[in-house]
């Protein structure tokens, strides 16, 4: 995995009875206007639509991810922000492990 990519925060806990909203900060190389959020377990597998609640915005120089919830313990998470800002595509990535 990248390490420029990856968030300095990663990896994240998160108890599985917790939901959390993260915010992916583009600051450094500017204001996104188009993004997409998607959460894979550790095989790879989308599980975006089981674990991830409501929308992601766009609030200044951050992509605001839906509310991330429903996770399983011991399970590890790839948390995947795909940017546009000043005309390149730009990912980042979080890491997030449920826990009891």
């Amino acid at each position: 995995m990248s390490k420029i990519r990856t968030v300095i925060e990663s990896p994240r806990y998160q108890g599985v009875d917790e939901t959390i909203t993260y915010r992916f900060d583009w600051s450094d190389v500017g204001t996104p206007t188009t993004h997409a959020v998607v959460l894979k377990n550790r095989e790879g597998t989308d599980v975006t639509a089981t674990c991830l609640t409501g929308v992601s915005s766009i609030v200044s120089d951050y992509v605001v991810t839906p509310v991330v919830g429903s996770l399983i313990a011991g399970e590890e998470y790839r948390m995947e922000c795909k940017a546009t800002v000043a005309g390149n595509v730009l990912e980042r990535v979080c890491i997030i492990i449920g826990e009891t």
